[in-house]
């Protein structure tokens, strides 16, 4: 099994105890297809850089679980269904961005 981090944007104006049973949801969603809930993280209430979808902030919660590879497309696919769920990205845990292109010969870089 993979280990993967998701980071969810849940509605900004979910009680605590609405998004407690949010975030069940979506660990039972993750524990259905046969993975595992390491952690869960909120990290609290944060504005958008500009207003998407009429929505000016939100809650995120940072999730690490383990699964199969072949499940993060059904994942993502019942996540787009959880209204309470306004946006989720997943991503391999430890994944580091590809290293920066070199500078092209005879150029220095800035």
């Amino acid at each position: 099994m993979t280990k993967y981090e998701a980071m969810f944007i849940f509605a900004d104006d979910l009680k605590d105890d609405a998004l407690e049973e949010a975030l069940n949801k979506v660990r039972a969603e993750i524990k259905k297809v046969g993975g595992e809930v390491e952690n869960t993280t909120r990290m609290g209430h944060k504005a958008f850089a500009r207003v998407m979808q009429r929505k000016a902030a939100g809650q995120y919660v940072l999730i690490n679980f383990s699964c199969g590879g072949e499940h993060i497309s059904t994942l993502l696919a019942r996540y787009r269904l959880n209204e309470s769920v306004f946006r989720v990205t997943i991503m391999k845990a430890g994944a580091t961005p590809p290293p920066a292109a070199p500078p092209a010969e005879g150029k220095e870089p800035r």
